[in-house]
């Protein structure tokens, strides 16, 4: 009979392995690398299969009644959610250390209970004199809300189940609990894997609805997230700089609504206040003139969300120029610099180019071409673009500016804050929100800016 072998798993991205390595193939993690204990061979549990039951079989008529909602009273989390959670799902809620997600967590099951429902925060970080310490500050020590403090999953089930099934549970966080069915560690892929497992059939069962907190990695992933993504029903980050008072709840999940939605938060002494117009919070004053900044109208999952992308193009003093993004992806600024160079003679390639998405807001949507495009032109013929102004577009490599998604609530968006003109992508349907000029190539972008204009002539 084949012996069973060892199985060693990655702590960071879950791959397993036959054996011991010093690094992760999959991840390139370094001593991340853990033993997870035995695991039976192939075919070896064949011999032992039971009967089963039959279930019943339906088809695709089946009319169902919309799962219903749980509001927490946090408007902003209840978008990204998709308008509140459901029963008996499963949330899964990231974020670098210190960021807030206690703090959210804990404000929304506190919002939650003075709407009467029940709701139990267990902590397995933090001792319950710290959470009420956190409670206190922020106004909620007379929500009632239960509190428990425990890491063991068979203690904090029996516990649950004791009394009426809550309306919502929290875990702060996964990787602290434990179960004493295995000999793993707290925070190893096992562990993370049971203990998950385990709640979430709880949830499932009770009707209840559970919030996981996870933490990140270094690379700003989940730890385990092949683990634990595929159990839970939703995946949400809570992100944003250190230097900024803001935070963004960003659903990148989610099995109940829109996929990329976002919330928008400010932290303040007395905990987070929601942010009801995120557009004007990462426009700012715009009292500058200076060239190199442009007004992207975006789309964030359904809202519609303007911000302003700054770029610096200056000589090159050493031989490799150098490329510095914050907020955008560098592959996407390398493509957009090969194209303006390429198809609009635009002498940008050897210089230093410097992109910054302010307010620290970062873009994953391709729309955001044609305003980084412009802010480049503009920096780097030193001209500044007219301060009513949005962009939005897709840029192609062969130059072309392709159209994108819902371009009305785009400009409508903008309309309402005070813009009255909008570069745009030709054949762009607008219903006369604002005055648009529809632009076919970045060739009629760059010929737009006069000064950007005549450096090209003189290239030529």
């Amino acid at each position: 009979m084949a012996k069973s072998s060892a199985s060693f798993a990655c702590q960071n991205c879950g791959a397993v392995s036959a054996k011991w390595a010093g690094k992760c193939e999959s991840c390139n993690g370094w001593n991340t690398i853990v033993e997870e204990g035995a695991v039976p061979p192939i075919g070896a549990g064949a011999a032992k299969r039971i009967k089963g039951r039959k279930f019943a079989l339906e088809d695709l008529k089946t009319q169902d009644t919309p799962p219903p909602r749980r509001m927490t009273g946090i408007a902003e989390f209840d978008r990204v959610t998709g308008g509140g959670l459901v029963a008996g799902s499963a949330l899964l809620v990231g974020g670098d250390p210190g960021i807030g997600k206690s703090t959210l967590i804990l404000q929304a099951l506190g919002e939650y209970a003075k709407q009467g429902g029940h709701a139990v925060y267990i902590s397995g970080e933090e001792a319950m004199a710290q959470v009420r310490m956190r409670a206190a500050r922020m106004g909620l020590s007379d929500a009632p809300l239960m509190l428990g403090a425990a890491t063991n999953v068979e203690d904090i089930l029996a516990t649950i189940e004791a009394g009426n099934p809550p309306g919502i549970i929290a875990i702060d966080s996964i990787q602290t609990l434990w179960t004493g069915a295995l000999d793993a560690a707290p925070g190893t892929v096992a562990q993370l894997r049971t203990a998950s497992f385990d709640l979430v059939r709880y949830a499932k069962a009770s009707g209840a609805a559970l919030l996981l907190v996870g933490h990140v990695t270094k690379d700003g992933q989940i730890a385990g997230p092949k683990v634990i993504e595929h159990l839970v029903d939703a995946v949400l980050y809570f992100e944003g700089e250190r230097g900024h008072h803001f935070r963004v709840l960003r659903a990148v999940k989610n099995r109940f609504g829109a996929t990329d939605e976002i919330g928008v938060f400010e932290m303040t002494g007395s905990g987070l206040a929601e942010v009801a117009n995120p557009s004007a919070l990462f426009l700012g004053d715009r009292t500058s003139a200076a060239p190199g900044t442009a007004v992207f109208a975006g789309l964030e999952g359904t809202r519609p969300l303007l911000c302003e992308i700054q770029a610096l193009v200056s000589a090159s003093a050493y031989g490799t120029p150098r490329r510095a993004v914050v907020g955008w992806d560098t592959g996407r600024l390398a493509m957009i610099l090969a194209v303006l160079d390429a198809r609009a003679g635009v002498g940008i390639g050897a210089a230093d180019v410097y992109l910054n998405v302010a307010g620290g807001l970062k873009i994953t949507e391709p729309a955001a071409d044609l305003a980084a495009a412009a802010a480049l032109a503009s920096s780097l013929a030193g001209e500044p673009l007219p301060r009513d102004t949005v962009f939005f577009g897709e840029i192609s490599l062969s130059g072309d500016i392709r159209p994108v998604p819902q371009a009305e609530s785009r400009l409508k968006e903008a309309a309402k804050l005070g813009f009255s003109k909008a570069f745009v992508p030709a054949g762009t349907r607008a219903t006369g929100v604002l005055h648009c000029t529809e632009i076919a190539n970045v060739a009629e972008l760059v010929s737009l800016i006069p000064t950007a204009r005549q450096k090209l002539r003189a290239a030529e």
